[in-house]
């Protein structure tokens, strides 16, 4: 079963490379396209879309008003915000508002699709160039499991669905190796995989099994949840 997708940007040009990108991935369909918020929620009923693929900047409602009245209309449908703005009031605008992920149109092809499939299974993806715009806002922050939908606390800053419960307050810092440690603070700080390799002079496959062991022994999903764990711990400076 594909991954069901409605792409909304008003430049053509870009909707047309989405779509041939999105097209070629197995496990993705395109279903729909729009150029504005009208004709967003006009599709949405209509097409019933897994993932919408949205710009912030486009005529008539913006983005975040558009993320606010899909979750009304369809609560199950996951918003993939797209855009050039890295802008932190605009990354918390819309994670209040809904989304599930926020990724600058500077990405790589990859990372937007991996970006659809995080949004896709309910995790939060958030760009990491943006990811440290949330640490503020990541604590304290009550631990939530995969699906529900993240409630607004009282300062106005929702708490990260993430794939499943945090429960990595209990495991102490110290189980951690120092090349883990390593690898945890530069995943914290936004490198990739190859940056990370480059950076410890390891391979990319090692930098990768690295990750995989962090995440296994934290029992985390997500880039946000280390990032939450490396600030409680104090690795982030």
């Amino acid at each position: 079963m594909s991954i069901r997708i409605l792409i909304a940007d008003d430049h053509g040009v870009l909707r047309a490379g989405l779509r041939a990108l999105l097209n070629a991935e197995p496990g993705m369909e395109v279903v729909g396209e729009a150029a504005d918020g009208h004709e967003v929620m006009r599709l949405l009923g209509e097409l019933c879309p897994d993932v919408v693929v949205l710009d912030i900047s486009m005529p008539g409602p913006d983005g975040i008003e558009i993320t606010r009245q899909i979750k009304q209309v369809s609560p199950d449908a996951r918003v993939l915000i797209l855009t050039v703005h890295e802008d932190e009031g605009l990354l918390r605008a819309a994670i209040r508002a809904g989304a599930s992920g926020y990724i600058l149109k500077r990405a790589a092809e990859a990372e937007l699709i991996s970006a659809i499939y995080a949004a896709w299974r309910g995790e939060l993806y958030v760009h990491p160039a943006m990811t440290r715009a949330l640490l503020k806002d990541l604590h304290p922050m009550p631990a939530i499991t995969a699906g529900g939908t993240p409630p607004i606390t009282a300062g106005g800053t929702p708490p990260i669905a993430a794939g499943g419960t945090l429960t990595s307050d209990e495991t102490p810092v110290e189980r951690l190796t120092p090349r883990e440690g390593e690898v945890l603070c530069l995943i914290a700080e936004g490198n990739t995989n190859r940056q990370i390799a480059e950076l410890l002079t390891i391979s990319v496959r090692t930098a990768e099994s690295h990750r995989a062991n962090l995440m296994s022994k934290l029992g985390f999903s997500s880039r946000v949840e280390l990032v939450r764990y490396a600030k409680r711990h104090g690795l982030l400076e």
